[in-house]
């Protein structure tokens, strides 16, 4: 059986709009669009290794609050579980320290993005939810 990679991203919101970041050229799926976030590794919970991730990849400290949402995704190269979680930023400001780009859209604005296929369902939910 193939084994399934825990993934945790953070929807971080400021008003109607959430952030959003742009993976690396160096990375699979380069320059497409994602949450913040990463893989859980061996003995951490999903909370922890959000904020780990959030902290290497933005610099921030982040308060993880509840699920929004739960989604398997099938890729190529890697069988992902995704939590997304609400989030907050606790302490620090954004910084790109992994990510090319990062930016705060509302959810009338994620047709003008190219996302990771995992985020589709999300994104969705997100639309339902979230347009004015």
């Amino acid at each position: 059986m193939e084994s399934i990679v825990q993934v945790a991203a953070a929807l971080i919101r400021q008003g109607n709009r959430f952030m959003i970041c742009q993976r690396p050229e160096n990375k699979t799926r380069a320059f497409q669009w994602e949450f913040v976030g990463g893989k859980a590794e061996k003995g951490e919970t999903r909370e922890e290794a959000l904020i780990r991730e959030c902290r290497e990849e933005l610099g921030i400290t982040v308060r993880v609050g509840e699920i929004f949402m739960e989604v398997d995704h099938r890729y190529p190269d890697i069988n992902v579980h995704l939590t997304l979680f609400n989030a907050e930023i606790a302490e620090g400001t954004p910084e790109l320290l992994e990510h090319k780009d990062m930016r705060w859209i509302t959810p009338d604005e994620i047709k003008n993005y190219t996302f990771c296929p995992a985020d589709k369902e999300i994104l969705e939910k997100i639309i339902r939810e979230y347009s004015k």
